[in-house]
């Protein structure tokens, strides 16, 4: 698939089957979510793969989120801010990573939704409690994986009223 495709097709997908993705599907997303540009290439991300339904069901409980249920793979993108070098840009790096993995996932015929950890405290501390993550590392983003079971139309967003061309 072509970038600009990938960009203007991509949609939350938030039902899947019950195939599992495979190990090479898996592979390239994570690649993917690695290869995101960082400041300074500091890469200060930390990622945990979640396959196991019992531990996917825990993340239930956050409320809007029931549908994590039907993922069969989910990824906890995490900020490590000792690996900075420029303090402070570790959310905008991990939010390239996360739109990384979305687009390759994509690319390859798998769903993706990106479920908002950081900065919601309850839910940091709950992707902290069910995966032993360390204090000094800080859950980001959450996103659940799975082969669509739901086709989602494009919708084209263009809005000429949001952009400002030299001065507001």
């Amino acid at each position: 698939m072509e970038a600009i495709k990938a960009l203007m097709t991509r949609r939350s997908i938030r039902s899947w089957t019950t195939e599992p993705i495979t190990e090479q599907e898996r592979k390239t997303i994570m690649e993917a979510a690695m290869n995101a540009p960082s400041a300074a290439d500091a890469r200060p991300w930390h990622f945990v793969t979640i396959d196991n339904p019992e531990v996917i069901k825990q993340f239930t409980q956050m409320g809007g989120t029931e549908m994590l249920k039907e993922s069969t793979f989910m990824v906890l993108v995490c900020g490590d801010e000792s690996k900075e070098i420029y303090p402070g840009f570790w959310p905008q790096d991990c939010s390239c990573a996360a739109q990384n993995m979305q687009l390759a996932a994509h690319d390859i015929g798998i769903g993706c939704v990106w479920i908002a950890i950081y900065p919601l405290q309850d839910r940091v501390e709950t992707g902290r409690k069910i995966l032993g993550i360390p204090q000094s590392i800080t859950p980001f983003a959450l996103l659940a994986m799975g082969v669509p079971n739901e086709v989602l139309a494009p919708e084209y967003r263009y809005d000429e009223e949001r952009l400002h061309q030299n001065k507001w």
